[in-house]
């Protein structure tokens, strides 16, 4: 990875920068907009960088809510696949992406690939946060996980922090311009997983899915049954 871009995802003065933009700004917006609670933090007691976060996507929300909940050590340094062809397409949608995200771009077309990708930048401890669905879900149902972020794992031997979204849908649908007010939101973290013995990324992100798809079925009801939470009564991640 070139020095400049690895700079660029590991400096401390950029990540105190993005300390106030996502804690100060991005998280103060949500948390202080919406619901939110946290569960289970406590599975990543232990976890160290690198990871590969994944999670269910329905909304722009989620990367600002597993970031916000995150415990900070985790978050610090958390990079975020963000679609080339959008987020990286003018100067200063690619400043703000970077900013709030450390993003990287993720090119969907597959025919130009860029110079900095997922592997390389867990290969320089910098943990990354892929949504295995490539979109956001169109009416808040998960979809297909394709397989990348197992073999990301796979190939670089970090764990897998599955992560379930709750509520992001009904929050803030696709094709919505602002997310409604005072909606319950959720974040669940799983213990982290890795590859067993002979197992290929497509049966590894199987794995994967099928926890999260659990966690969704376990949490659902009680977090969107309940409006008068406020920011995690099961563990705060400040």
């Amino acid at each position: 990875m070139p020095a400049e871009s690895r700079n660029r995802f590991t400096s401390r003065s950029q990540a105190a920068a993005r300390f106030v933009a996502q804690r100060g700004i991005l998280k103060g917006v949500v948390w202080g907009m919406e619901h939110v609670t946290i569960v289970d933090v406590e599975n990543l007691k232990g976890v160290t960088r690198p990871f590969v976060a994944i999670a269910n996507h329905t909304s722009h929300l989620d990367a600002p809510l597993i970031m916000g909940a995150l415990p900070r050590p985790l978050a610090r340094y958390l990079a975020a696949g963000a679609a080339g062809d959008y987020f990286f397409d003018v100067w200063w949608r690619r400043g703000l992406t970077a900013l709030f995200f450390n993003a990287f771009p993720v090119d969907r077309s597959g025919k130009n690939p860029r110079n900095i990708n997922a592997k390389m930048l867990l290969q320089h401890d910098v943990p990354v946060l892929v949504f295995p669905e490539g979109t956001r879900s169109k009416d808040g149902t998960m979809g297909h996980f394709k397989s990348g972020g197992a073999a990301l794992a796979s190939a670089t031997g970090v764990p897998i922090l599955p992560i379930a979204i709750i509520g992001a849908h009904e929050a803030h649908p696709r094709g919505s311009k602002w997310p409604k007010s005072g909606r319950p939101l959720g974040i669940v973290f799983a213990p982290p997983m890795r590859a067993l013995e002979g197992e290929n990324p497509t049966e590894f992100m199987a794995r994967v899915r099928a926890v999260i798809a659990d966690l969704l079925e376990q949490h659902s009801a009680r977090i969107l049954g309940t409006t008068s939470l406020g920011t995690n009564s099961e563990g705060d991640a400040s």
